[in-house]
């Protein structure tokens, strides 16, 4: 479970039935389709998924940083300190980007400029926030390596990001993150690039990072040993729905939704006689053609003729725990 101590009940993010579509010449692609939860101030919530289900589009939502052209949120909230910042204008936007959230993408290249060296990003960032004289942004800027542990920062502020390794570019973009002091962030599958070893110690600089600030963090992975690790509560979300939400343990212990539920039956067993590995047959729907009913019900086995008819409400299955099935209705 999450090290993140201090998880208050005051509400720092609310999504309510948020609905992002790509508008193509073949048709709707319905990428995020009424999505809602809520992040609480000092908590880690875990946002899970096979690839494809919306998890991305969900955090570009957030960010606003939708590509343009076909792409727009059409519908719902989003709730940042009870400000909905879907309704606010571009220059609105950037005031809060970046300092009250911001957002680690999953690889690092693509959030650095090549032709500038992590210096330079580094210190715009700080400018940006609090302005400042050339010398002490530089302190700032060398603080803020150091502080996510990156070895000689006063050499390392000078070097362009080809000349770091994987590991070390995610640090900086961290670094650059974490010089808004942001209220919300966004970490969309940081570790994915890193290898084993190197994850684990971004894990860990994350919580400390956590710890320190205070700060609510959504965390985008596929990796359900991450969710542990480092989360206080998990979402699952399928074809661009959350179908589950509750806390780690309890999600894990008495999962209910059949898709969460085959979802962590598919994670290999670490102890005990090696046995087939447990698949979820069939494949996900198109989210150009989606039914009426349950996203899930043409893969699951206890599907039934209420599954295609309509899709199920929320039902609590337990403190803080809820899931969209129609088998989980009281009677």
């Amino acid at each position: 479970m999450s090290a993140a101590g201090g998880v208050k009940d005051e509400t720092i993010l609310e999504v309510r039935d948020l609905r992002t579509h790509f508008f193509l010449r073949r048709g709707v692609v319905k990428a995020v389709d009424g999505v809602s939860f809520t992040l609480r101030r000092g908590e880690v919530l875990g946002l899970v998924g096979e690839s494809g289900c919306g998890k991305s589009v969900t955090a570009l939502s957030l960010m606003r940083l939708l590509p343009k052209g076909g792409a727009r949120a059409i519908g719902g909230e989003v709730l940042l300190d009870g400000t909905d910042i879907l309704t606010l204008g571009d220059s609105q936007m950037r005031e809060i980007r970046g300092r009250k959230i911001s957002m680690i993408l999953q690889d690092p290249q693509t959030s650095l400029n090549p032709v500038f060296t992590v210096g330079d990003q580094l210190r715009e960032s700080i400018f940006r926030r609090a302005g400042g004289r050339t010398a002490q942004i530089m302190r700032e800027a060398v603080a803020a390596l150091r502080r996510v542990d990156i070895a000689a920062p006063e050499q390392r502020i000078g070097q362009y990001p080809h000349q770091m390794s994987g590991g070390m570019k995610q640090r900086v973009v961290g670094a650059i993150v974490m010089s808004g002091e942001p209220e919300v962030l966004i970490a969309d599958e940081p570790t994915t690039a890193l290898d084993v070893t190197i994850q684990l110690q971004y894990l860990k600089l994350l919580q400390r990072l956590q710890r320190e600030t205070g700060m609510a963090i959504l965390f985008i992975t596929h990796d359900f040993g991450v969710v542990a690790r480092l989360c206080d509560r998990v979402a699952v979300m399928y074809a661009g729905r959350i179908v589950e939400c509750g806390p780690v343990q309890e999600v894990f212990e008495h999962p209910s939704h059949p898709y969460t539920q085959a979802l962590i039956a598919s994670v290999p067993a670490m102890t005990g006689p090696i046995g087939r590995l447990t698949t979820i047959e069939g494949q996900p729907p198109s989210l150009m053609d989606l039914s009426a009913g349950c996203r899930f019900e043409p893969r699951c086995r206890h599907a039934e003729a209420r599954c295609r008819e309509a899709y199920p409400p929320p039902v609590g299955v337990g403190p803080d725990h809820t899931a969209d099935c129609w088998r989980l209705q009281p009677a």
